[in-house]
């Protein structure tokens, strides 16, 4: 069998030990590597010409990208789990303890249980390259770094330090790293090593204790001052996980325990949380996403056919949407865009937009002005169909308007190549109908992207009757491209996310209309676990622009989509939302930190206010139609699986990651129990609650979206 882990001496008493996991391209940690990692370190010991240890990865692009988590998989019960823990204290520790200094030498990915392994090296140095990364992403997943990291980094950083990466799991560049202490230096790769072999000849000593801000030397200094740095950060994770994720309140546990109680102490409460977590439920929805999403990497939309190469993109429309659009094209993808607009204005907007984003990255000093500007230079406008010819791919992001659409179509077809692909970001007509005005309508597919598009993962990539395989595996692979997860739609009517996000909208409204207040009924769906609530949503999106798809929906899918009548008042009155600054929020200077409702709205619709309903009611009264409707999409085949309905509504519209999306939350809650909760709905409020086929035989046969 090959060997994982090889020890190369060399004359001058460095040892060098090398990772290098055959057949990946990655290196990861596995319980199995633990008999050959034990049996090089006896032998390390045992041998007096080894002065030093420089410990590298044989992969060109990663250190170690983290413990291979499939491995959690395994564990039956929290003993199992807990032992996976300990058996990593063990040979970290013995890493640790000896006596000769060990360095580690790293280069790309450092993450999860690869920067545990660095931390139980004595030094640590790392390349300046732009793939290196460093950071422990457990919390991620629903769980906490479980090989002595909550343990290492308080003591190598700092406790505020230390939190704020554990609690965020945000990944550290190498400028970052070496000003937080994290590593002793920062070198180019190609002298990465020679200069990890000269720290460890200088021995342990190299190490340069850490200085902190004063504030943090202050209250990192006393028991007492230290427990209000742990009180402060408990106060802020539960504001921001409402207490749906136990993963954060552990860390910070062990974080505590271990620095007012010992390291010893602080590995054992660490190994016990660590167990608790892995066998939580919520880590098993978080962990089934992880997986999701990976495996969809790999699939290319459509069977059989290969992507296209994309070397030119044009995108038509340069408001918010084209402008984001053209944004994530040359940020991300680094393909060359021309922005059309019909106006000089548009075009200047979409590059002001374009602009900003990447200024944020030069002020936050992760790139250089002339990066910056370097990439701005890919982005070029146009108030005519010039230099578009050879585009590969249009994303039209105009108005919701068929006849606008259908004139896109024709003017693309007419200026551009054969084979060029005409992409509607459209959010609610059907492509179909799209592409009735075109005669390559092989080449016209929807491509949905979510507001602010620099910012939400997912697109839709929406393939009508007549779409070519080709088409949709060129527009999945450009959608990756752009840092986006893609997933494969069929056409109609609101497709998938907006479709089953339009009920949980009106039913929100038609709360707010009983007389239920706008910040309880944002609050109520916060706590249930969704980024923002369904008011502030609309705020977001624009009243106006869920105005336009609700007729478009209920013509084409029918009554339950009819949003409420008083509504209507709203556009009467101006109401528009953020953009305008006139919503169901007060915006604009008055409008302090703290978000005030315009009470004035309540007027306008007509509503008294009535008592408070229960939080848990509202929010299940707004959530059980959206899971009702997300399994009439897969009846009607409009989404390929159950995987694929989960990922999108995470993704696209924050339906709680914990719950593992709307298929696994109805596994939980079974399909039994959802009927009955429906029908009693629909008994009181009428038959928009009615449960679906498919919900109802499910609930007759007790079968599953996911076997167990």
């Amino acid at each position: 069998m090959e060997k994982t882990f090889n020890l190369a001496r060399r004359d001058d008493g460095i040892a060098i030990l090398t990772m290098d996991v055959p057949g990946e391209t990655m290196n990861t940690l596995r319980a199995e590597f633990g008999p050959e990692i034990t049996e090089i370190l006896a032998e390390v010991k045992a041998d007096p010409s080894i002065t030093g240890l420089v410990v590298i990865s044989g992969k060109a692009d990663s250190f170690v990208a983290g413990a291979d988590i499939s491995m959690l998989a395994a564990c039956k019960s929290e003993a199992d789990a807990k032992a996976l823990s300990q058996q990593g204290h063990v040979l970290f520790s013995e890493l640790e303890g000896l006596s000769i200094p060990v360095v580690a030498a790293i280069n790309g990915a450092c993450l999860g249980g690869g920067l545990e392994l660095a931390l139980a090296c004595h030094l640590r140095i790392c390349s300046d390259d732009k793939k290196t990364m460093l950071g422990l992403p457990e919390v991620q997943l629903g769980l906490l770094p479980g090989t002595g990291g909550t343990q290492r980094l308080p003591r190598l950083v700092g406790i505020t330090t230390a939190l704020d990466m554990m609690l965020t799991g945000k990944q550290i560049r190498p400028k970052q790293a070496l000003k937080m202490g994290l590593v002793n230096d920062v070198v180019p790769n190609s002298i990465l090593l020679e200069t990890a072999i000269e720290l460890a000849k200088k021995g342990k000593k190299a190490a340069k204790p850490v200085v902190q801000s004063k504030i943090n030397q202050f209250l990192e200094s006393t028991s007492f001052t230290r427990d209000i740095i742990f009180d402060q950060a408990r106060k802020q994770v539960l504001k921001k996980t409402q207490g749906n994720y136990p993963a954060p309140a552990k860390i910070i546990d062990c974080v505590r325990q271990g620095m007012s109680k010992g390291v010893v102490k602080g590995l054992e409460v660490e190994a016990t949380h660590f167990a608790n977590l892995v066998m939580s439920k919520e880590s098993a929805a978080l962990r089934s996403l992880f997986f999701a999403t990976t495996e969809m990497k790999k699939e290319t939309g459509a069977e059989g056919a290969e992507p296209r190469e994309v070397k030119k993109v044009m995108v038509i429309g340069g408001g918010l949407m084209g402008g984001g659009i053209a944004s994530v094209t040359t940020t991300k993808a680094k393909i060359p865009v021309r922005v059309k607009d019909i106006s000089e204005q548009g075009l200047s907007n979409a590059l002001a937009y374009a602009y900003k984003l990447l200024d944020k990255g030069v002020k936050r000093r992760h790139m250089t002005p002339a990066v910056r500007d370097n990439i701005m230079s890919l982005m070029t406008t146009t108030t005519e169909y010039n230099g578009v010819k050879d585009a590969d791919i249009v994303v039209e992001a105009v108005f919701e308007d068929l006849a606008l659409k259908h004139q896109m179509v024709k003017d693309v077809e007419r200026e551009c190549g054969e084979n060029t692909i005409f992409a509607s970001n459209t959010s609610s007509l059907p492509i179909g109908q799209i592409a009735e005005a075109a005669s390559r309508p092989e080449n016209v597919i929807g491509l949905h992207y979510f507001s602010p598009v620099e910012k939400m993962p997912l697109v839709e990539v929406i393939a009508h009757k007549t779409t070519s395989p080709e088409t949709i595996a060129t527009t999945v692979a450009f959608a990756r491209k752009q840092g986006k997860t893609p997933i494969v739609v069929q056409d109609g009517a609101g497709f998938y996310v907006n479709r089953i996000l339009a009920l949980y909208m009106n039913e929100a409204a038609q709360l707010l209309l009983e007389g239920q207040r706008i910040e309880h009924i944002d609050s109520a769906l916060v706590k249930f676990g969704f980024p923002v609530g369904p008011m502030t949503l609309l705020d977001e999106v624009g009243i106006d622009v869920g105005a336009k798809i609700s007729p478009i929906l209920e013509k084409e899918l029918g009554d339950r989509f009819k949003a409420p009548a008083a509504f209507d008042k709203l556009l009467a009155d101006e109401r528009k939302g953020r953009k305008n600054g006139k919503g169901f929020y007060q915006y604009g200077p008055k409008a302090k930190k703290a978000k005030l409702v315009d009470e004035s709205v309540y007027k306008v619709l007509d509503i008294a206010i009535a008592s408070d309903k229960e939080a848990k009611e509202v929010a299940e009264r707004c959530t059980i139609q959206m899971l009702n409707e997300a399994i009439r999409c897969l009846e009607e085949g409009i989404i390929a699986s159950a995987r694929d309905g989960d990922i999108g509504a995470i993704f696209g519209i924050g339906f709680p990651p914990f719950l593992g999306g709307p298929f696994r939350y109805i596994d939980t809650l079974g399909a039994a129990n959802l009927v009955t909760t429906l029908h009693r709905y629909q008994s009181l409020y009428g038959d928009r609650f009615a449960p679906c086929d498919t919900l109802v035989n499910m609930a007759n046969d007790g079968s599953l979206f996911y076997k167990k």
